[in-house]
């Protein structure tokens, strides 16, 4: 959620900024409501203070006089009276001017970074770094391909049990998984995270403070009997996890890794990727999560980035670095770096992780604070994931196809999976 000061007080600079995000953003509206919430802010104010005053009349005039009764304590004690009407008018409309600014405001993505490359589309993005060597070879299987072959997936038969778009792993598909979440648990928390397993059922406010509702909504999958959403990503529970705290600072960093299953619809993006374990709607994930003193926010930016590409370089799968432009941030994101691993079947880089720094968006929307020099201060919060499950098992698939038929386990995942190679059985 955006600064409401900035707002009543720079309108045009918020604009300006929202628009490099490649749509023209008007927030007169907004601003009228939050210089009117000033007014009232003002005026309550002063009548409380005038009130104050008049109190401590009226307990000066009781003390003076055995009479309680007197004219002139009577007059006191109607202006007390009035007082107290109009504070609580203007309060009962302060109340609904602030729900009024708050559903408005609700609607606004974060300010773009200075630092993000200025564009339209993802076609301003800008490569930063790629690592390893991409296999390219021709008639190289894609990783549904082999998996089939393998056997160790099913998604025909999953539409029996759901629906399309979501997959039954089998046999060594669910062993190679489970060994990628918990590989990929130990490797993070052997770098300072700390594991958490949060619901994966989770309210309308959790939501709203990440930032999914309410422009998300038709993302969503949602409970029809209880106000429960099944939920998108960790980073939804991460981020209400400290809902309404102030956080030691002597505590902060705080470093969280959680593995979780996580559903979307997929709304828009039927006939795009109907195969394999690129686009699902139910699919596992392990995401990492800080929270961090906000003048610190842009290091720990490109340390959360490190530490999912380690994972990558673990497992040995090449992957490109691309620091997306404003018009492609995501909604919560002030700057987003996407890694992209290598494919070989289609001869292209596809999303694997996306780490974003959300400044104090999401902390403001979730009233998440810390203390600053004796004030409290909205803390930063960042947000990565390290990594997505079925398309790191994707890039194994295809990356370490053997002519044989068989694919290579990286050595760092043997302990886990227990073996060299998948085979057929």
């Amino acid at each position: 959620m955006l600064d409401l000061r900035l707002i009543r007080e720079n309108p045009t600079s918020i604009e300006e900024n929202l628009s490099l995000r490649g749509k023209v953003y008007k927030i007169s509206h907004i601003h009228e409501l939050t210089v009117k919430k000033k007014e009232i802010d003002i005026e309550i104010s002063s009548l409380q203070s005038e009130s104050k005053k008049l109190s401590k009349l009226i307990g000066q005039e009781i003390s003076k006089f055995q009479n309680n009764d007197s004219p002139e304590l009577n007059n006191l004690k109607k202006k007390g009276n009035d007082y107290r009407t109009r504070i609580s008018e203007f309060e009962e409309k302060k109340r609904i001017l602030d729900k009024q600014i708050h559903n408005e405001i609700s609607n606004l993505p974060n300010l773009p970074s200075k630092d993000a490359p200025i564009g339209k589309d993802e076609s301003n993005n800008i490569q930063v770094k790629s690592w390893g060597d991409p296999l390219m070879k021709d008639n190289l299987k894609s990783h549904w391909e082999i998996g089939e072959s393998l056997n160790l997936f099913d998604s025909i038969k999953s539409t029996k049990i759901s629906k399309s778009r979501f997959i039954t792993l089998i046999g060594n598909g669910a062993k190679l998984e489970r060994a990628l979440i918990n590989f990929m648990l130990d490797m993070h928390t052997k770098n300072g995270y700390l594991e958490l397993m949060p619901p994966a059922l989770i309210n309308s406010e959790s939501l709203q403070g990440s930032g999914q509702l309410p422009k998300f909504s038709n993302e969503s999958f949602k409970c029809s009997n209880d106000d429960l959403w099944l939920s998108p990503t960790a980073e939804v529970p991460l981020t209400a996890f400290h809902k309404n705290e102030i956080i030691d600072p002597n505590l902060l960093p705080l470093k969280y890794v959680a593995y979780s299953p996580c559903f979307r619809r997929e709304a828009g993006s039927y006939g795009r990727d109907t195969k394999g374990l690129i686009r699902l709607h139910q699919f596992n994930k392990v995401e990492l999560y800080w929270f961090c003193d906000p003048s610190k926010s842009l290091k720990a930016h490109n340390n959360i980035t490190a530490d999912a590409e380690s994972i990558l370089k673990k497992l040995n799968l090449p992957y490109r670095l691309i620091d997306i432009c404003t018009g492609d941030l995501g909604f919560s994101s002030s700057r987003t770096f996407d890694l992209e691993v290598w494919l070989p079947s289609s001869k292209c880089y596809r999303e694997i992780s996306s780490c974003s720094n959300c400044l104090d968006f999401q902390a403001r929307r979730s009233s998440i604070r810390t203390k600053i020099d004796k004030k409290n201060t909205y803390l930063h919060t960042l947000n990565g994931s390290g990594l997505a499950i079925g398309r790191t098992m994707a890039a194994i698939l295809e990356n370490g196809q053997q002519p044989d038929g068989s694919v290579k386990i990286p050595d760092a995942l043997v302990p886990y999976f227990g073996s060299n190679f998948l085979k057929t059985t």
